[in-house]
């Protein structure tokens, strides 16, 4: 399977939030090559934009990280444990995150 680009991946993301994320908050994807995607979960119908504003939870991560989480090579939990991802914020908000993208 071939790597998504950031467009790929707002659009998949989008599709998956649909009109209610269930958050109730924000949630940023911030990845290392500047871009970011920005899950607002406040809005309603819930939007989701490559916006770089602060959030409630920013995940860091490089886009072949998401590429892996996207195609299920990779757990977000080990990702995490092993540096890969790093999570800045409420570490709630990321557990649920975590249930509305997978």
């Amino acid at each position: 399977m071939a790597d998504l680009t950031v467009a790929d991946l707002t659009t998949m993301i989008r599709e998956k939030v649909g009109e209610t994320s269930g958050l109730n908050a924000t949630a940023k994807i911030a990845l290392d090559d500047g871009s970011a995607i920005l899950i607002d979960g406040r809005s309603t119908p819930a939007t989701v934009s490559n916006s770089d504003e602060p959030a409630d939870v920013t995940l860091r991560m490089s886009l072949d990280t998401m590429n892996k989480l996207y195609r299920k090579e990779a757990n977000a939990t080990m990702l995490v444990m092993m540096g890969k991802i790093k999570i800045e914020g409420n570490m709630m908000l990321a557990l649920q995150l975590d249930k509305v993208l997978s």
